[in-house]
């Protein structure tokens, strides 16, 4: 299967799809080690993956070049990349004692001489099928949790982007003890298929149709499903913001890696107060963006990752212009040495209707609405099939969390955009079409990856079928 390259547009690398036979032979691989990791104590397993973080650092000059080939980006693939042994070392030292606090012992009943307690039970196999916008950190995210837990997992990276998958497949071949319940695969779309019916949990993150689909399977198979979807994140300006900050702030939340991230800020509503001052910095802040081409070292944003995804952006702005928007700056789609980008565009006058205003737009867009009262921005927002995350700003935090909690999101960033690309302590819940199952946040994290097991003690005389005889009632 043919690879193109987001910079030049050329297919300039194969990987070869595992079939629905070699999926099952690799699962069975994993099943067979995956008891003798779970009896690892926790603490045991994490120095294993401290292993693997240190063989991460050391295999980065391979890592971040395939990273930044797939993606065509520079900056954020060295971020992404560098930020994965964080990740690992996080749960390796937080693990433990979240686990140890997940299994109460001896607690006493309602019942007399009946005492309980709680083991964990790993799922054997957890299955990962991971996107394209950040394909090492959204491979990683659930699986580094999920081998914690005790779980021996298979990750399935996007077609689009997988030329990451060799070198750090390279990093977990150096620590045979994770070689064996860790497999990072290549595979496409009917790969991700055949892997729903061969694990015992499924973690996707992807588009609503895809994930539609990925949840229906593991229904038929009986197995949990964590779905991580799109998302037509708000942000509502108060009119006491401070308009030139909160044009930088949108304009990072909505622009940062082509706007290619689900938590990337899709509509802004803003104070007719402040609306002329907001989009005139606006425009002034998104002119001077720089595209990073011809070199990539240079600029702030780069070419579309899949070159679908910029026919979609493309289509959506012209829908909306077709709809009376009016476009202020950006709005086409440019080849540049064969690589698809696309300026900041900023879009207003939008009609509520248009594709842009109701469907994930993935691109560096910005579609402004202005709105005279409160509640009906906070009824715009609102009035969306998706619930990922949204924003305010106001001239206070206080100010602003008064309308966060009004919002129909999972996430809400207060006085910034995007923060859940920043921070993971807090558990949130998808809202909407924008997921379904536990939080990849907080503690919930590791412990959806357990089933709980109750152990239910009698240490008196068991009841005999006399107390259930019917003269006794």
């Amino acid at each position: 299967m043919k690879i193109r390259n987001p910079r030049s547009g050329q297919a300039d690398y194969e990987i070869a799809p595992f079939s629905s036979k070699a999926v099952e032979e690799e699962a069975n691989r994993l099943r067979g080690a995956q008891s003798d990791w779970a009896t690892k104590k926790p603490e045991e397993r994490g120095a294993i993956l401290l292993q693997w973080a240190d063989a991460i650092e050391a295999d980065l000059s391979a890592i971040i070049p395939a990273l930044t080939a797939d993606t065509g980006r520079g900056g954020i693939s060295k971020i992404e990349a560098a930020g994965v042994p964080g990740q690992i070392r996080r749960w390796a030292t937080m693990a433990p004692q979240l686990i140890a606090e997940g299994q109460p012992v001896e607690q006493p009943t309602s019942v007399p001489k009946i005492t309980t307690s709680t083991r964990l039970v790993p799922y054997q196999l957890v299955g990962v099928i991971s996107p394209w916008n950040f394909p090492m950190t959204l491979a990683l995210i659930d699986a580094i949790p999920a081998l914690m837990a005790g779980s021996a997992v298979l990750v399935k990276p996007s077609e689009v982007t997988p030329r990451f998958i060799k070198p750090l497949m390279e990093t977990v071949r150096k620590i045979p003890e994770l070689a064996a319940v860790l497999s990072i695969i290549e595979g496409d779309g009917a790969t991700g298929s055949a892997m729903v019916d061969q694990v015992d949990y499924i973690c996707f993150t992807g588009s609503v149709a895809t994930g539609r689909k990925v949840g229906e399977a593991a229904a038929k198979s009986f197995i949990p499903a964590s779905l991580e979807l799109g998302g037509k994140d708000p942000m509502i300006i108060l009119a006491s913001a401070n308009p030139e900050k909160a044009a930088a702030t949108a304009l990072r939340a909505s622009i940062v890696n082509t706007g290619q991230a689900c938590q990337s800020i899709e509509r802004v509503y803003v104070a007719r107060e402040i609306a002329e001052p907001f989009l005139a910095s606006l425009t002034a802040q998104a002119e001077a963006v720089r595209l990073n081409h011809p070199d990539i070292n240079q600029g702030h944003i780069g070419p579309f990752i899949f070159e679908k995804q910029a026919k979609i952006a493309q289509s959506q702005i012209d829908d909306a212009i077709q709809k009376g928007a009016k476009l202020i700056t950006g709005g086409t789609v440019e080849n540049l040495g064969g690589g698809l980008y696309l300026r900041p565009t900023i879009l207003t006058d939008v009609s509520p209707d248009s594709v842009i205003i109701c469907e994930e737009n993935f691109g560096p867009v910005i579609p402004v609405v202005i709105y005279d009262q409160i509640e009906q921005a906070i009824a715009q927002a609102n009035d969306s099939i998706f619930g990922l995350s949204a924003a305010v700003v106001g001239g206070s935090v206080t100010e602003a969390e008064q309308i966060a909690v009004r919002l129909k999101a999972g996430a809400v960033s207060i006085n910034d955009g995007s923060l859940t690309s920043m921070v993971w302590e807090a558990e949130k819940s998808s809202f909407g079409y924008s997921g379904l199952g536990a939080s990849r946040m907080g503690a919930s994290g590791l412990m959806r990856f357990f089933r709980k097991q109750a152990l239910i003690r009698q240490s008196g005389e068991a009841a005999r079928i006399e107390a259930f005889a019917e003269e006794n009632f």
